[in-house]
C-alpha cells in the first residue's frame, strides 16, 4: 500500500475511480498540440498520461532551467512521456533516445511531431480536478488540485 508523508505538499489519498483512453497519433501530428486537443475537446478536468511509445522526427523541449527551446531534427524514440492534463492546460516531460541510445528530455513544447506513430495511453482521475493558477513563490502557472465533490 502506497503511503503519502505528510508535509506541506498537496496530495490526495483515495481510491479514486478512473477512466481510461487510448488513442493513436500519426505521422505529421504535433504531439503537444494533439495532447491539449483531446483534453479540451474530451472536457477532461484531472488527466495524467498512463504510458506513451512511438517516434518524433523534429523535437521541441525546454531543458531544466533553460529560456531557450532546444530544436532537433532526426529521428527520435520516444522512451518516456510523463505529466498532467486538463482543459486549463498541461505540464508534461519527455524524454527522447536516438540512433545510438543517447537520450535528451525537458519540458514538452508544441513543435514534436510524429514520425511514425505515438501510442498514448491517459488516465482520468473522475473525482478530481486539475487547475493551473499562477504560484506566488514560483511565479509560474503550477497545478491546483480540487476534490469535485463527488461521494462514493
Amino acid at each position: 500500500m502506497l503511503s503519502l508523508a505528510s508535509g506541506c505538499a498537496t496530495h490526495f489519498k483515495k481510491h479514486l475511480p478512473m477512466t481510461v483512453y487510448a488513442l493513436r497519433l500519426h505521422p505529421g501530428q504535433d504531439l503537444k498540440r494533439e495532447l491539449d486537443a483531446f483534453a479540451k475537446g474530451n472536457h477532461l478536468q484531472a488527466g495524467f498520461v498512463i504510458t506513451c511509445v512511438g517516434s518524433l522526427r523534429k523535437v521541441k523541449l525546454r531543458p531544466a532551467n533553460q529560456k531557450e527551446p532546444l530544436l532537433r531534427e532526426a529521428k527520435f524514440e520516444i522512451v518516456s512521456l510523463v505529466g498532467t492534463f486538463s482543459a486549463d492546460g498541461s505540464h508534461l516531460h519527455i524524454s527522447l533516445s536516438d540512433s545510438t541510445g543517447a537520450t535528451i528530455g525537458g519540458h514538452l513544447l508544441e513543435g514534436n511531431e510524429i514520425y511514425t506513430t505515438a501510442e498514448i495511453v491517459l488516465g482520468e482521475a473522475d473525482q478530481l480536478q486539475f487547475n493551473r493558477e499562477i504560484d506566488p513563490e514560483t511565479t509560474f502557472k503550477e497545478l491546483k488540485i480540487k476534490n469535485r465533490g463527488h461521494n462514493h
